[in-house]
């Protein structure tokens, strides 16, 4: 059986930043609950500020590879630093080319890095529902960091972890095991 992809899509406009650093922790977390059920994981990032100005029209062959790699994804992590109270411009750019209702159930979770703690909801407020939008199923609370507590990130997913992953792993090695319909 092929291993199941975990794929983070990390909407900040500053490459290897903390919030790639946050994604990758949550993949990591993804990819161990895998693990304990049995299935093999690997992870992919996309850095949404690689893209450039592809992301600004319609048709480009690197952007469409990032969703090819999207839509084929087992899970998604999407991660996006706190701009205006809510996700980066960037990270919209990419999210309109997806339609609605396109990534039919594929297993998200809505991740956010800010600045103050007046944005702990914008995770559920704002970037949850543009991905229930575009067909993803966040069956679990999104991951809300700040940055001033980036050193307690191995405890602050254990204790999110502790709910959320086993709902995340569960629906992830469901729809590996539902036969894809034929055509």
């Amino acid at each position: 059986m092929e291993p199941l992809r975990i794929v983070s899509v990390v909407g900040n406009p500053k490459p290897a930043s903390r919030t790639r650093q946050v994604a990758e922790a949550v993949a990591a977390r993804v990819s161990t609950a895998l693990d304990a059920a049995g299935f093999s994981s690997t992870h992919e990032v996309i850095e949404v500020s690689e893209l450039g100005a592809g992301l600004l029209g319609w048709g480009d062959p690197t952007v469409g590879a990032a969703l090819a790699s999207i839509r084929s994804a087992d899970a998604l992590v999407i991660a996006t630093p706190t701009y205006k109270a809510t996700y980066t411009g960037l990270l919209k750019l990419l999210l309109d080319q997806i339609g609605g209702g396109e990534l039919a159930g594929l297993p998200a979770i809505p991740v956010q890095v800010a600045a103050a703690p007046q944005h702990a909801l914008a995770v559920e407020v704002h970037l949850r529902p543009v991905l229930v939008e575009i067909g993803a199923a966040c069956p679990t609370t999104g991951v809300f960091v700040l940055d001033s507590q980036l050193p307690q990130l191995p405890a602050q997913l254990d204790a999110w972890g502790s709910v959320n992953l086993p709902a995340i792993s569960a629906l992830v090695v469901a729809r590996r095991s539902v036969p894809a319909p034929s055509a």
